[in-house]
């Protein structure tokens, strides 16, 4: 399980943008055309990244989320700081969907920040100097990033702790 959530400074936090939109570039989406992408900081600061890659029998395709997380597991990391969940939306609204909020669940704790955001995130220029107000949600941020923790994406959810399982990798 996820480690409590601490303050996600903005250099760690913008790696963690720019490496969802790089796997968002990578998404295989000829049927839908809706590219996403994601990122997740484990524990030991890696960073975990995937894209949505579907398939002609769409059932059989997967989404961002899920694709970082299987990566992150299949490389032994089981323990998360955060998500970055990016589209080519140009307002930060792409939230995961109900099978990836059940998946993300699984490995997250309920105060483990997920940030939404924009394809127009400013890649220019360095880290943008708002980035660092992302806590306080400034105007300026928000126009980029949105911000949600585990239990507000998916409130009063079912996870191991229900099944008395504290640390299902133990």
């Amino acid at each position: 399980m996820s480690k409590e959530a601490y303050p996600l400074g903005a250099p760690a936090l913008d790696d963690l943008i720019r490496a969802s939109l790089k796997y968002k570039d990578r998404a295989y989406a000829p049927y839908s055309k809706f590219r996403v992408g994601a990122a997740l900081l484990s524990a030991d600061g890696q960073i975990f990244g995937g894209c949505n890659v579907e398939n002609a029998s769409y059932g059989a395709g997967i989404c961002a989320e899920r694709t970082a997380i299987v990566k992150a597991i299949s490389e032994g990391q089981n323990e998360f700081l955060a998500v970055v969940v990016s589209s080519d939306v140009p307002a930060p609204t792409t939230s995961p969907c109900g099978i990836c909020r059940q998946f993300l669940r699984e490995f997250l704790s309920p105060n483990v920040p997920i940030y939404f955001v924009s394809s127009a995130y400013p890649l220019k220029g360095g880290i943008p100097s708002w980035l660092g107000e992302i806590e306080i949600e400034s105007q300026e941020a928000g126009q980029y990033i949105k911000k949600m923790t585990m239990e507000e994406l998916l409130p009063n959810s079912f996870g191991p702790d229900n099944l008395g399982i504290k640390d299902p990798q133990r």
